[in-house]
């Protein structure tokens, strides 16, 4: 006989058992604890960020997260110029938003044939793309070094914005093979018999329709590249070339001494674009592939 978790009284009414009530106060207990576990996670990152903000305000700032004695905007005057700031952010603009634009383009152009086509070497070069994506990038820039050297690529923005498209290739065929393999067929064999080509129905139907796939492979790409310290510290050696990930050891003097308020101020400059990224791109998440509802059986 199997156990039950309700009775019913004699008036009708429904009371649970004990053992329903034991599940009920498990439950609890389990939303309570994790929603500790989350505050706590949270806090971890809050905390961070909040003395980005207080020492930005602080002159005097330190590596204490501390409320200013005395509010002031000098550490934002002081690098309120072009080579502490201006410049090394548009060089990063540059240096990410090409190379960010070179890989997505390559990256849709690789997934399109691994996701609609069946050929011999397709599993192969799946695994090998897989794998290029854990490679860590250190272990090839001694010899990606010497072949810039060779062919004379050095102190190149142009050279640096492909070696660094390159480097992100593998990760975001990945990210929008997944997100085209969501995009159905019928849809783009519709296309095909109205007449539009190959390169056609990629442009007007599968982009418009994995846009939300887009737009995520698009920011992890781009936060990857703007945060990347060694790559152009390797590549580019001008100070005019410099991109901001390069610029912020410009912080430290030759005694060792940290202005932490200017690095403060700089860093709410940096992340300034990731998060205008973001916002931009953010309103294609979550729109998915709504079109994809006018398939007909």
């Amino acid at each position: 006989m199997s156990a039950t978790t309700t009775r019913t009284s004699p008036q009708g009414r429904t009371r649970a058992t004990p053992k329903a009530a034991k599940q009920g106060s498990r439950a609890r207990s389990a939303s309570v604890a994790s929603t500790v576990v989350m505050i706590v996670i949270g806090l971890g990152f809050v905390v961070p960020l909040l003395w980005v903000v207080l020492a930005s305000f602080d002159t005097e700032a330190s590596l204490s997260v501390a409320w200013p004695d005395r509010w002031s905007l000098g550490n934002f005057s002081a690098i309120w110029n072009a080579e502490t700031t201006f410049r090394p952010l548009l060089n990063s603009l540059i240096l990410c938003g090409g190379a960010t634009i070179v890989t997505m383009c390559a990256a849709i152009l690789c997934a399109y044939p691994m996701s609609r086509f069946r050929f011999k070497a397709k599993r192969p070069l799946l695994l090998t793309v897989i794998f290029s994506t854990g490679l860590p990038i250190t272990a090839i820039m001694i010899p990606v070094y010497s072949l810039f050297v060779q062919v004379n690529l050095v102190d190149s923005m142009g050279g640096a914005i492909l070696f660094l498209g390159a480097s992100s290739l593998p990760y975001a065929i990945f990210l929008t093979k997944g997100f085209m393999d969501g995009v159905p067929v019928e849809i783009e064999e519709s296309a095909w018999t109205e007449g539009a080509g190959v390169l056609r129905a990629l442009w007007s139907v599968v982009i418009p329709l994995m846009r939300s796939g887009l737009a995520v492979a698009t920011i992890f790409t781009f936060v990857s590249m703007w945060g990347n310290f060694f790559v152009p510290f390797m590549l580019l050696l001008s100070p005019e070339n410099l991109p901001a990930a390069v610029t912020l050891y410009t912080f430290s003097s030759q005694y060792g001494q940290v202005a932490y308020g200017q690095l403060a101020a700089f860093s709410i400059f940096y992340s300034l674009p990731v998060v205008a990224l973001y916002l931009f791109l953010g309103r294609s998440l979550g729109q998915g592939f709504a079109a994809a509802g006018g398939v007909k059986g």
